[in-house]
């Protein structure tokens, strides 16, 4: 069922028995790309926790859709820019333009159109959160991922930048830069069975394993939540110390 707008009407669900609380009870969640990389695991513990979620799944190619997607939400308390790109392998001194536009107009260019949005009224509330679900990519060197890459650093510089300039109105802007989390987007069944990916993962992260998308969705919760409310413009690497800054 949809409602007039177009959008889904919004899934509450009480916080599950013996679930650590994080005082999301009521708290309204836009989530964009919701079937997409963090996307299902963020909607079930924030479920968990009560939150009322705002679940799209439209791919936000254009300020026009951005725009669609947040009227139809309604009273946005958080959003979360949940953006997925499938990462180019390209070798850097061959990446074409079409790659590298593709890439920001996925990554990039969503986000000032969102915080455009959804802004406008978290600064009338003085209160509001906007987390951005980025990549650990950004942080460390990667060889053939230039592309991707220089578009996650991009939501990174942005979220510090729009953090500082957005937390005198009350409002938290930061940013989760993750790898090795395990997700349907980047790393499905199949690639978590290559030996090549199991040797890679002992050789490269000191947890030794990938960090379970329920462990990084919690994180995300408590950063969704009043107790995060000291944090401005920070990125948060979760990575299991693929990334240790």
């Amino acid at each position: 069922m949809t409602s007039p707008s177009g959008m889904p009407p919004p899934i509450a669900s009480p916080t599950q028995q013996g679930a650590m609380s994080l005082g999301l009870v009521g708290t309204r969640i836009l989530l964009t790309q919701a079937a997409e990389f963090m996307g299902p695991a963020l909607r079930e513990v924030l479920l968990e926790q009560g939150a009322e979620i705002v679940a799209s799944e439209d791919r936000l190619d254009s300020a026009a859709t951005v725009e669609r997607v947040v009227a139809g939400a309604g009273r946005i308390d958080v959003l979360i820019a949940n953006l997925a790109f499938t990462a180019p392998t390209t070798a850097a001194a061959e990446v074409e333009d079409e790659e590298w536009r593709s890439a920001f107009a996925a990554l990039v260019d969503p986000l000032p159109r969102l915080v455009r949005a959804v802004a406008p009224a978290m600064i009338e509330r003085g209160s509001g959160k906007i987390l951005v679900i980025g990549s650990a990519a950004a942080l460390r060197g990667m060889k053939r991922a230039s592309t991707y890459s220089a578009a996650r650093g991009a939501q990174l510089s942005y979220v510090q930048a729009a953090g500082v300039e957005l937390a005198r109105h009350g409002i938290q802007v930061n940013a989760i830069a993750q790898n090795f989390v395990d997700n349907p987007t980047y790393f499905p069944p199949e690639v978590q069975a290559d030996p090549r990916f199991q040797e890679r993962l002992a050789r490269e992260v000191p947890l030794g394993r990938l960090v379970t998308a329920r462990e990084d969705a919690l994180f995300a919760a408590y950063l969704c939540s009043r107790a995060a409310d000291g944090f401005v413009g920070q990125v948060f690497p979760v990575c299991g110390g693929w990334v240790q800054r």
